[in-house]
């Protein structure tokens, strides 16, 4: 079986391993940042941040049951942005000129950086284990489905407007074009330098990159055609958020030129499925797959499994009730899948 349960201090150097098999703004390979983000998932988790959105973050991880193994985690941050601590992107525009003269125009994008101080919250951080992936229980899928079974379930701990970061193409040597030619005319620093760096602050972003409208069509062919794609490996990310109502509305990121899908959070259809019901028992008959959990003495839990409802109760597997560590009457949370 594969269990979802919280992060926890002793997930820090795995999840090192982790972050060095892919690459993610949210998510890089540093140690201290990645405890750091476990240290406020925990806190999250235990109700520290109730008060404070904008130290609040859910750290998910999935483990192996069968060999105690953590083989992937995903996350979602309440709020990334609040007044003084922007949110940094670049509009992406596109202008129409037209000559009489000449009876022809031409079409230009633009890119303008901008911020924005709303506090939007975000999905991020899915990484799996490369043995894991391909499996034939959709282990990706459940990792990045259960964010949104624990908004569905709190939806008062994010914010109405939902964003996730769609990593866009890099170089086999981890850097990448569209900020060689454009993020570092500004910013004297290499693709992961000022990845890493923007993790601890964007002030340098704000004071640096200039203001108004970049026509694209200065930047050389191999640069401005990374900008709003994503790399093959986030083609399958980019389809999942896309069926639950996520679009993209013309912002990317400023380093490495991904797009940024967002949604209104209860708009998004797993979110408006989930629901909690009282566990009946284990009798059998299971007619639904999906993600359910329970938030007892021993923290969140969460799996991916066979269920049948009944009114306002919830049959579960045996082995399921005991995994989530849970008994007849507690409420469970349960979205169909």
């Amino acid at each position: 079986m594969f269990l979802v349960r919280p992060a926890k201090i002793d997930d820090v150097d795995t999840l090192l391993k982790l972050a060095r098999t892919v690459h993610f703004v949210n998510l890089p390979p540093d140690k201290d940042v990645i405890a750091g983000k476990v240290l406020r998932s925990r806190k999250s988790f235990n109700g520290e941040y109730d008060h404070d959105e904008r130290q609040r973050l859910f750290m998910f991880c999935m483990e192996d049951t069968d060999t105690g193994n953590l083989i992937g985690s995903s996350m979602i941050v309440s709020s990334v942005s609040w007044p003084g601590h922007p949110h940094t992107y670049l509009k992406v525009r596109r202008r129409e000129f037209y000559s009489e003269d000449l009876q022809g125009g031409q079409v230009h994008l633009t890119l303008e950086f901008e911020t924005d101080e709303t506090g939007p919250s975000e999905l991020g951080g899915l990484i799996l284990a490369p043995g894991y992936r391909g499996h034939a229980q959709k282990l990706g899928k459940t990792l990045s489905m259960i964010r949104f079974h624990f908004i569905g379930l709190q939806p008062h701990q994010f914010n109405e407007r939902m964003l996730a970061e769609m990593m866009g193409r890099i170089t086999p040597d981890s850097n990448n074009l569209l900020w060689d030619y454009l993020g570092r005319r500004f910013i004297n620093l290499s693709y992961k330098e000022a990845d890493l760096f923007c993790q601890r602050s964007k002030e340098f972003m704000t004071s640096l990159f200039p203001s108004g409208e970049i026509y694209a069509s200065l930047l050389p062919p191999e640069a401005r055609n990374l900008i709003a794609k994503v790399g093959d490996e986030t083609k399958p990310a980019r389809a999942m958020l896309e069926k639950q109502g996520f679009c993209y509305e013309g912002d990317i990121d400023p380093f490495d030129g991904g797009p940024y899908l967002e949604a209104l959070r209860d708009e998004i259809p797993l979110v408006r499925a989930t629901g909690r019901y009282a566990l009946m028992g284990s009798e059998g008959g299971f007619d639904q797959v999906g993600i359910v959990s329970f938030w007892g003495e021993s923290g969140f839990r969460a799996t991916r499994c066979e269920f049948r409802i009944d009114g306002d109760q919830v049959i579960l597997p045996g082995e399921v009730v005991d995994a989530l560590e849970t008994s007849v009457g507690a409420m469970i949370g349960v979205t169909p899948l």
